[in-house]
């Protein structure tokens, strides 16, 4: 087999996208045949190399895993929690390969996260250049406040910067169903809190092109082609 670069190596063993591991390479965190490599643009050949990140050995996905999981209240947006709370790996422990979630929904929001072995179309599914719409329910306490949809539309200052939801509906006195772009932390609790809103639960239900249907809580399915040329198209893959 030809050399190929090493952050190819890397992102192809599903640990991080090509740009995530010239950052692994450029902190000395990935070594060949026992030695550091800090060579950006290094070429090996993966079938007689052993390429380690972090001191553990990677291995090559020959094939590529996309999950759509229903992540349940309560669960921390990780593959492995030091704290011994519940986390996404839980939830595919019959699944043999290596799989990272794509961006995080905080701990007390449920709803759809996917899950993949694709490095790239991780790092490019949370880049905010590529901006994927997300669209989540809310159920809320109370009444609606005066002039909330508009304030949301229009946009909020928030202490990081201004936030806006693409679109709002009112689907009955209690939900709400809004769409975003945007992926900072606990972005939707925060423009809620900004306008009065007492949420009481949050769900994606769409990310991107792909929606989660009727995906039970817990449960996973495999992406469909449909998705993944959808999806591959939205990320210009």
């Amino acid at each position: 087999m030809p050399s190929i670069r090493l952050n190819k190596i890397i992102a192809d063993a599903g640990i991080t996208s090509r740009r995530g591991a010239d950052e692994l390479i450029n902190e000395g965190r990935v070594s060949v045949n026992g030695e550091i490599v800090r060579e950006m643009g290094a070429k090996f050949d993966p079938e007689i190399s052993t390429v380690m990140v972090d001191g553990e050995t990677i291995k090559g996905s020959l094939t590529k895993t996309y999950l759509a999981l229903h992540k349940p209240r309560g669960v921390v947006s990780t593959m492995y929690d030091p704290e011994g709370r519940p986390s996404l790996s839980d939830f595919i422990s019959l699944r043999t390969e290596r799989l990272f979630h794509v961006g995080r929904l905080d701990k007390e929001s449920e709803g759809l996260i996917l899950l993949t072995n694709d490095g790239d179309m991780t790092f490019r599914a949370t880049h905010p250049s590529y901006g994927l719409e997300k669209t989540y329910l809310i159920e809320y306490a109370g009444k609606l406040p005066v002039g909330a949809a508009k304030s949301l539309l229009k946009g909020i200052e928030l202490e990081d910067g201004l936030g806006r939801v693409l679109d709002f509906k009112e689907l009955s006195p209690t939900w709400l169903e809004v769409t975003i772009h945007e992926g900072r932390y606990h972005i939707i609790r925060r423009l809620m809190e900004a306008v009065g809103v007492d949420v009481l639960r949050l769900i994606r239900t769409r990310f991107g092109p792909i929606l989660l249907g009727d995906v039970l809580e817990g449960r996973w399915r495999d992406l469909n082609e449909v998705e993944l040329i959808n999806l591959r198209e939205a990320l210009a893959l």
